[in-house]
């Protein structure tokens, strides 16, 4: 996890995003979400926090989670606003963002507002999350809505949760380009050493070089730890 100044701690009036995900690894894609979700609904700060298991992936075999954090570190060395948190990688079994979020919860201040960043192709399986309805009281959701989603992506969910917490997605779209690339295709890159062209693989700038020097997703390196 980032060590933290006095300046980062929460205070009263936080508007406190989070972005869970694998992040297997990192991308510009994943940054982008995040700088508009800051811009559209003001936020304070945004924690990215890297998964244990993905309940949606489990038996995934993913890079380790200190790699995962380092690579983090590094796409986010210029965003002051940005954050790392390990708080899943400590955790036994599936990452539950209903225990997360209680757990956030817990340490912010009274007046403090959280908002869960959605991707959403996460949508038609929102309603079997664990504790879905009780998770969604507790937060604003911000659910990305690209090109090919519709105007309401969250329409198809009408049977599936009550209408308060429909409308409580729906205050939440926000409308993104198509993402450049994704975290399957950078790993298949560099199988065999592909990944030598990192620098069209969509990677923030030292991501490419760090999974060659710790041989990560199939690329041949020397495992030398260059975490910051």
């Amino acid at each position: 996890m980032t060590s933290e100044s006095a300046q980062n701690l929460p205070h009263k009036g936080w508007r406190l995003g989070l972005y869970g995900g694998s992040f297997d690894p990192v991308h510009t894609g994943h940054l982008a979400v995040a700088d508009r979700a800051r811009e559209a609904f003001d936020l304070s700060q945004v924690w990215f926090l890297p998964a244990s298991v993905p309940p949606h992936k489990l038996g995934k075999r993913l890079a380790g989670g200190r790699d995962r954090v380092c690579m983090l570190e590094l796409a986010l060395a210029d965003r002051t606003w940005g954050r790392v948190d390990a708080m899943e990688l400590g955790r036994q079994g599936p990452s539950y963002t209903f225990d997360t979020v209680e757990q956030v919860l817990r340490g912010l201040p009274e007046g403090s507002e959280l908002f869960l960043i959605l991707g959403g192709d996460n949508l038609p399986g929102l309603p079997r999350w664990y504790r879905a309805e009780e998770l969604l009281k507790l937060v604003q959701p911000i659910v990305l809505r690209r090109d090919g989603d519709g105007d309401d992506p969250v329409g198809a969910l009408e049977r599936a949760l009550p209408a308060a917490l429909l409308d409580k997605l729906r205050r939440g779209y926000l409308d993104l380009p198509p993402a450049p690339g994704c975290a399957s295709q950078i790993r298949g890159a560099f199988e065999g050493g592909a990944g030598q062209g990192s620098s069209e693989l969509n990677l923030p700038p030292g991501i490419g070089d760090y999974i060659q020097r710790r041989g990560l997703y199939g690329f041949v390196g020397d495992g030398a730890e260059t975490c910051p």
